[in-house]
């Protein structure tokens, strides 16, 4: 029988040491948002509802073809995120995950990855993607950005605003105050954000703003859709990566452009009731890229990303190869 390759674990230390830089990552997320739109395979989220009430555990996979007739260049895997609510009670994460890597044309498993930083990084990278294509023009003044969320992907958006939009004036909002200040502490240490104020609330952090970027955590039904069309100016490239939690059906309405990464897993959840009165989208964002969709010259545009597994995919395989270029990682028995 033939050697079986390595079987590598990445520990969110090693997941950390070996993520590619940051322009490395915005090709990654845009080599994804082509994939999806030229035949990837990825179902819709396969969702198990374990107890505790309101507690989930997803399966996420996906297959992508690569450029080698031998399939060699393929990409195949999964991500298997759980969330359970009541963890913080116990003193323990309410979010895991893990990325399974296996070898595309054998199906010999090949890593185990801890899921945590990448899809923080991959989630601000296709927000990248989204703002090199929709971002308005704006002369005579520096760009303006809104962060609505203090959490990780408040984090994870600042290198990514300060990379895409150079000199960008930055507000932020959290409920929590602490994590708003703290964020803007950070954001005003990030290399291209010229300015980081932190906004009383999430109507004043908007106003104005060219970019709006919402990942604010979900408390519940009542705080759901706040953020009307209103509040945006009217050229505004609107970013959703919290569903719908804070952005209203209406702004999606009546945006000159509505684009989602993945048509299917919207749709689906769309059905299950997580973008109540939201539209079909015109088209997906990498479908809008390989058609060489420009921004309209009037109105908003809205791109809604969900998150797909294919993007974990992807970005664990650029991970795993610099984890066995550097040696990072534990190798596991087979």
């Amino acid at each position: 029988m033939a050697d079986l390759p390595t079987l590598r674990y990445l520990a969110r230390d090693d997941v950390v040491a070996a993520m590619p830089p940051l322009e490395q990552r915005l090709r990654l997320a845009e080599t994804v948002m082509r994939g999806l739109a030229q035949g990837a395979e990825l179902p819709a989220k396969i969702g198990l509802h374990p107890r505790p009430d309101a507690s989930f555990a997803h399966a996420m996979p996906a297959f992508m073809r690569g450029a080698a007739d031998d399939g060699s260049a393929d990409q195949l895997g999964m991500k298997w995120v759980l969330g359970f609510g009541g963890n913080a009670a116990l003193g323990l994460p309410a979010i895991h995950g893990l990325i399974l890597l296996d070898h595309p044309t054998t199906g010999v498993p090949l890593a185990i990855i801890d899921a945590g930083p990448v899809t923080a990084e991959r989630t601000a990278a296709v927000t990248g993607v989204a703002i090199r294509a929709f971002a308005p023009s704006v002369a005579g003044r520096p760009a303006r950005a809104a962060m609505i969320g203090g959490g990780v992907q408040g984090h994870s958006h600042l290198p990514v605003l300060g990379h895409t939009l150079p000199g960008v004036e930055l507000t932020v909002f959290d409920r929590h105050a602490d994590r708003a200040e703290a964020l803007a502490a950070l954001a005003r240490s990030t290399d291209g954000i010229a300015k980081a104020t932190v906004a009383p609330d999430a109507r004043f952090a908007v106003l104005g703003a060219d970019v709006v970027v919402t990942a604010a955590s979900f408390t519940g039904p009542e705080q759901r859709q706040v953020m009307p069309p209103d509040w945006l100016a009217p050229h505004a490239l609107v970013v959703p990566v919290d569903y719908a939690t804070m952005v209203s059906a209406a702004v999606a309405h009546q945006a000159a452009l509505f684009l989602v990464d993945h048509r299917e897993q919207f749709l689906a959840n769309r059905e299950a009731g997580n973008f109540d009165g939201y539209p079909d989208p015109a088209m997906t964002l990498g479908e809008a890229l390989i058609e060489g969709v420009r921004r309209p010259p009037e109105g908003r545009v809205v791109v809604t990303h969900l998150g797909v597994g294919l993007s974990d995919v992807v970005f664990g395989g650029a991970i795993l190869a610099e984890a066995e270029r550097r040696g990072l990682g534990t190798v596991l028995p087979r």
